[in-house]
């Protein structure tokens, strides 16, 4: 074993929110830096994301803060015309590259550990393992664990299908729709989230008729209007969506009547009007995705998939037909994870959580931005309590109430003596509008 390798915070996962809190990290002091994934490359569940992935959110919104993502264009064609350009996998993909290759490595305080484990010993030591060789490494760490993978979620490219599938039933992963080589008579999408949205309009943009898609949703889902979250020019708008939110708040008296109010303002979408949702995670949809989604008319509400036999589709709540011609498309991954809440900030860790209802990567930066400025471990957890990822619409109340309660608690006096903001908060970069 080569001897150990000392480093200031050793991070543990390469995704957007270790990314993120690598860089502000790196812009907010003079720290080293270790980071280790298990993957061969940067960019979390972007390398195995399905080929027809792109983000939900303008690319703006998204990465580092010192890194712009993407050009800053509107797209003048495509299901996303009109609106700011939304990364693809193979651009994420290759910004999270130079991200890594050409800003983190070239300060000379980051060591990157791609293909690798992180595991700690009986003794306490850090240890990396590789993936390729076996090699173990001791990482000594002066400062802190920083912990990316808490909250690593499942998606259907890297999980099996959580319902059984008999012998001779044809079903793939969401990604595997792109590599199909002989045409099924239809298509089963088994999802309610995003990725079941994207495979759904992917495959009505390239020509599938509605009639031969089926779709499986045991929840119904609300979707934020992509059309009210766009950067620059579309800032009125946004903040106009700020407003409409508030007000709706105010005015409501259940959570029904909040996205009720929402919806009819046009925050809010649904795909079917006639099936209250249960499902609200944040997720944004285009009002021309909308419009295709609604092409498709046999939805199956019989709950969670059980069993796909050759014949017939086993639910929660009865059984549907199906045909050996049929290809069942695997949709349904647990997604974003959720576990029991810790303390962000402890003597020897952080543990990146999400703090409020906003942009995936602001977060992540902020709390970079936090562990490098302020030295007392209880204001940081102040300033910075975790949530847990949303799920039910309820869940869309209580984080907005924790980003107003974030904003107050960031402009009230510190005890750290930083006065009433910290002197650089993530930009627009990090993925929160200015």
């Amino acid at each position: 074993m080569r001897g150990p390798l000392e480093t200031d915070y050793l991070v543990v996962g390469t995704g957007a929110a270790g990314m993120a809190f690598t860089d502000a990290l790196l812009s907010h002091s003079d720290a080293t830096v270790t980071l280790v994934d298990r993957r061969h490359a940067p960019g979390g569940h972007w390398i195995d994301a399905y080929p027809f992935v792109r983000l939900h959110q303008p690319s703006a919104f998204y990465g580092v803060s010192s890194v712009p993502l993407g050009r800053g264009t509107v797209d003048a064609s495509g299901i996303n015309a009109g609106f700011h350009e939304a990364a693809s996998a193979d651009e994420l993909r290759a910004y999270y590259a130079q991200v890594m290759d050409q800003h983190f490595l070239p300060t000379g305080r980051v060591h990157h550990l791609p293909c690798s484990n992180h595991s700690i010993g009986p003794d306490g030591r850090h240890l990396v393992t590789s993936r390729l060789t076996g090699e173990v490494r001791e990482v000594r760490v002066r400062r802190k664990l920083v912990d990316a993978s808490y909250l690593e979620g499942r998606i259907p490219a890297t999980s099996a299908p959580p319902f059984d599938v008999a012998e001779g039933v044809r079903c793939v992963a969401a990604g595997d729709v792109a590599r199909v080589a002989d045409p099924p008579e239809r298509y089963v999408i088994i999802g309610t989230g995003k990725t079941a949205l994207d495979t759904c309009v992917w495959l009505l943009t390239q020509g599938v008729p509605a009639s031969a898609i089926q779709w499986v949703r045991p929840r119904e889902a609300w979707w934020v209007n992509r059309r009210l979250h766009q950067p620059e020019e579309g800032l009125p708008d946004f903040f106009a969506g700020v407003g409409l939110q508030l007000k709706a708040m105010a005015q409501a008296t259940s959570v029904d009547d909040v996205f009720a109010r929402l919806e009819a303002d046009g925050f809010f979408l649904r795909v079917d009007t006639t099936v209250a949702p249960t499902m609200s995670r944040g997720a944004m949809l285009g009002e021309a995705e909308l419009a295709l989604l609604r092409q498709i008319g046999d939805v199956v509400r019989r709950g969670h998939v059980r069993r796909i036999e050759r014949e017939r589709i086993v639910f929660d709540g009865g059984t549907v037909p199906t045909s050996p011609g049929t290809l069942h498309v695997h949709c349904a991954a647990v997604g974003l994870a959720r576990p029991a809440l810790r303390p962000i900030f402890e003597a020897d860790r952080v543990t990146l959580q999400p703090l409020f209802w906003g942009f995936a990567c602001y977060p992540a930066a902020l709390l970079g931005v936090v562990e490098a400025t302020i030295a007392d471990t209880a204001e940081k957890n102040r300033v910075c309590p975790p949530i847990r990822y949303w799920d039910e619409p309820r869940d869309y109340l209580s984080s907005y109430l924790a980003l107003m309660a974030h904003d107050r608690a960031r402009g009230s006096p510190r005890r750290g003596g930083l006065g009433q903001r910290h002197a650089a908060e993530p930009d627009v970069g990090s993925g929160r509008p200015p």
